[in-house]
């Protein structure tokens, strides 16, 4: 069996500024500080002598490669972004951005924001809108019934409120 696995597709093109900046300052924190400070402790580790054993070398150089591969992903990623800023002509259905709460048959609620996949966030209750529940409530209204089709099998939810960031 080979080591080869197919690049990961990139999602929709589309994050909420609070998504934006978060990518722009997690970029500007490798470039201008982890970077630096791992530049600088592989040089030191360099002048220590024979780099074929020396773990510190080796250990930084590794960093700098995986530090510099985000880096490109982050410029690469943030060039083909569109940012969604504004607020969809009609509050009254489900579109990218929009934090939505559901209720399920046994009466049990969530609220998640749909968010771009650059942001996705289950502790936070932000799902991707290529993800199977965001398919399945984009475009819908209020007080509508929503079937899911999950790997984990099909639930019914009911919208109940939607409500969408102010700018």
């Amino acid at each position: 069996m080979s080591r080869y696995r197919p690049p990961r597709t990139a999602g929709t093109p589309l994050i909420t500024p609070e998504g934006e900046a978060r990518l722009r300052a997690e970029l500007h924190e490798l470039w201008n500080v982890r970077r630096p400070q791992v530049t600088q402790a592989v040089s030191e580790a360099a002048a220590l002598g024979d780099r074929s054993e020396n773990a510190e070398y080796i250990y930084g150089k590794k960093m700098l490669r995986e530090i510099d591969s985000r880096v490109r992903f982050l410029r690469k990623r943030l060039e083909n972004l569109k940012v969604v800023r504004e607020r969809p002509g009609d509050p009254n259905k489900v579109y990218f951005g929009a934090w939505v709460t559901l209720e399920d048959e046994d009466g049990e609620q969530a609220r998640y924001r749909i968010v771009g996949p650059d942001e996705l966030d289950l502790r936070n209750n932000l799902i991707s809108i290529d993800s199977p529940l965001a398919r399945a409530l984009v475009g819908k209204e209020l007080d509508a019934e929503v079937l899911v089709h999950s790997p984990a099998g099909e639930k019914l939810w009911f919208i109940i409120e939607i409500e969408y960031p102010q700018p």
